[in-house]
């Protein structure tokens, strides 16, 4: 249906208003459209080709951790935990052109998202809804002091960015930095403009960014912890994924994905999607009918009815997915996906709310899996882990693994 007839049902995601405002995760009507249009150029492949030397670099810090932790004797990670802090490099880097270096110590700015998303998961559990009670319990204050902290980041980043636009005009500006390849994504946002030429306000461009640094981070980190974890299981898998990237990367220095590279890597491509499919990093979205709708049958879902779409149910229907738990990347071979609907795999969900940054997280993915397999074999744990659905497919008490560092060339 279209986003106006079957929006956003609100119960879970007004949640997340405080911290993330009217971007484009929980916007609605015109001015979800005006700022869908308005972003879609910041995710084409010319602007995100640059990110892959950021994904590239992030990796490698994330890599010499394991390597250093291997050698004190940690070898069992807590892949959650490791990826996250990963991705939050990156987005830092590819939003804001801020280097953190939250992976190697602590930042005030990064411990507030992850403070952020925790509180929010724990908050819909308890079914706390009513703000002014919320703000009166210690959650709510520090959720309030978090909300504060991140906005005052993207706040000061947006104002400095704006102070040396007048110098020489905002295209003329913006159009220098797209020539030397260095166009974050607050600058994307500044670019933007509507068909009447109106630009987003400074509000706007906060919330965008902050939904971004939302839904970037850990829906990425869920999908490349879960990927880990069931190549762990499946070594035969693991091991066809390695020569893959060792085939591409023979005699290159140094041993970095590249832009061109992305399309070259089709086996591992496919155990990325099985993964998402057996373990989505959203398990669940929400619609409100706004009017009757009338399913192909003939039934109707009435008006004013919200519907819950399981994504993890899509994923795992017996009648479509052959024994559904089995994870088998070959469900993906061109060959196997032709008479296969494009709705029953909808890890970055469809239709016109799909998930705008899809390109860029398969990119993000795809790096970091190819050279953590270049480097790495990745073994399971002792302990089977519990799926455990919160804003994202979490596992109970985080996502253990083995790591063996592989020597620097293949014999």
């Amino acid at each position: 249906m279209s986003a106006a007839i079957a929006p956003k049902d609100m119960v879970f995601y007004s949640l997340l208003k405080p911290w993330l405002g009217d971007g484009l995760l929980l916007s609605a009507g015109d001015k979800w459209s005006s700022h869908r249009r308005m972003l879609t150029p910041a995710f084409h492949f010319n602007i995100l080709k640059p990110y892959v030397k950021i994904f590239n670099y992030s990796t490698n810090v994330m890599h010499a951790k394991w390597k250093r932790l291997v050698s004190e004797g940690s070898t069992h990670l807590d892949m959650f935990e490791h990826i996250s802090l990963m991705t939050l490099d990156s987005l830092q880097k590819c939003v804001f052109s801020f280097d953190s270096n939250c992976q190697e110590k602590p930042s005030e700015y990064i411990a507030a998202i992850l403070e952020l998303s925790a509180l929010v998961a724990k908050r819909h559990q308890q079914i706390l809804h009513m703000d002014f009670l919320y703000y009166l319990t210690p959650d709510g204050q520090r959720f309030r002091r978090a909300c504060r902290l991140v906005h005052n980041f993207t706040d000061a980043v947006i104002q400095e960015r704006r102070r040396t636009l007048p110098v020489q005009g905002v295209d003329d500006f913006l159009m220098t930095k797209a020539k030397s390849k260095t166009l974050d994504f607050i600058d994307v946002l500044l670019l933007s403009k509507d068909e009447d030429g109106k630009q987003l306000s400074d509000k706007d461009i906060r919330a965008e960014a902050d939904t971004f640094m939302f839904e970037g981070h850990d829906t990425t980190a869920s999908g490349l912890s879960w990927v880990l974890f069931n190549l762990a299981k499946h070594p035969e898998y693991q091991e066809r994924c390695r020569q893959e990237v060792q085939e591409l990367l023979r005699d290159r220095e140094p041993q970095e994905i590249e832009w061109d590279d992305l399309a070259k890597l089709p086996f591992l491509t496919m155990c990325i999607k099985e993964s998402l499919r057996l373990h989505p990093p959203v398990t669940v979205i929400s619609r409100c009918c706004t009017q009757d709708i009338v399913l192909s049958d003939g039934r109707v879902i009435p008006k004013g009815v919200t519907c819950l779409i399981s994504i993890f149910g899509t994923h795992h229907n017996p009648s479509v997915w052959p024994d559904p738990e089995v994870y088998n990347p070959l469900r993906f071979d061109p060959e196997n996906i032709k008479e296969r609907s494009p709705l029953a795999f909808i890890p970055f969900s469809a239709g016109p709310r799909n998930c705008i940054g899809q390109a860029f997280a398969m990119s993000e993915m795809k790096v970091v899996l190819a050279l953590t397999l270049l480097r790495f074999r990745v073994l399971p744990h002792e302990e089977e882990p519990r799926r455990k659905p919160e804003l994202i497919l979490r596992a109970e008490g985080g996502l253990w693994l083995r790591v063996e560092p592989l020597s620097a060339r293949p014999q």
